[in-house]
């Protein structure tokens, strides 16, 4: 009897979960409250849709660790599917990124007469690149060797290169933001202060938050870690947060060769 209700495949067949209501009820709610709050309204609406959204995440997310890491339902084919998942969800960010830069070499490469008809806009005091922005590019750059040391130490089942790899991109990565927040709160100019604030804020702010999200994403690669989760054969966790990572080293290379170096020449 037990035979016959074997599993005879290498599929996972998720059972019903209410997370993928939950999450699009918070993402919608998020989506009104953050209308609201640029109309300098709508706070508590906003605040519940992230609370909401964020904790449908945490328990999303731990669900899928014990089918993974307790459950054994990720077999090899299942996390070539994972795999397949998160390319094309790089693939959707580059997209997204693709859509900033536009805006930017937009405006820059045809300034209307509204802003003098130079780039930088007269009147805009840019950032020195070779200042904050080159320090913040050699930190993210130090944080992908860190990453890379720490991929290496767990296929090579060195489980202390690996937390201390963790750790030390984890840290990089909380420092680029509080440098990135510095260099913010020193700007010469605001966000809606012409088309060249809106399209460095847009990009670089995206970026930035792209980082505290990276960043969270291997904090919790370094608890599971710590935790004893991992194999040198069965990490794509820990693999799905490297790809994320280089994909942010990258992005940042190009915001500041296009925004910082070229677009303050």
């Amino acid at each position: 009897m037990a035979d016959a209700h074997a599993k005879q495949h290498d599929y996972h067949l998720v059972d019903p979960s209410p997370w993928p209501a939950l999450a699009s009820l918070s993402a919608f709610i998020t989506a009104i409250g953050a209308v609201m709050f640029m109309h300098d309204k709508g706070y508590a609406v906003f605040t519940i849709g992230m609370v909401l959204l964020l904790y449908t995440a945490f328990v999303w997310w731990r669900d899928v660790v014990k089918e993974g890491e307790h459950q054994g339902h990720h077999t090899p084919v299942v996390q070539l599917g994972l795999r397949y998942g998160m390319l094309m969800f790089i693939a959707s960010e580059v997209m997204f990124f693709v859509a900033w830069f536009w805006a930017y070499f937009n405006a820059a490469f045809f300034p209307t007469e509204a802003i003098g008809s130079v780039w930088p806009p007269v009147g805009i005091e840019v950032f020195d690149p070779w200042h904050l922005p080159l320090v913040n590019t050699l930190i993210l750059l130090t944080s992908g060797t860190t990453v890379t040391w720490a991929h290496h130490a767990l296929q090579h089942g060195d489980r202390k290169g690996l937390i201390q790899g963790l750790t030390l991109t984890v840290i990089l990565g909380l420092v680029f933001s509080v440098v990135q927040g510095y260099e913010y709160s020193h700007a010469a100019f605001g966000f809606q202060d012409g088309v060249y604030a809106s399209t460095f804020y847009m990009a670089t702010g995206f970026h930035g938050a792209h980082v505290i999200i990276g960043t969270i994403f291997l904090l919790v690669c370094l608890i599971r870690a710590m935790k004893g989760h991992f194999t040198p054969t069965h990490h794509f966790g820990f693999e799905a947060a490297a790809w994320y990572w280089h994909f942010v080293d990258v992005v940042w290379l190009f915001l500041f060769v296009a925004i910082y170096w070229w677009g303050s020449a």
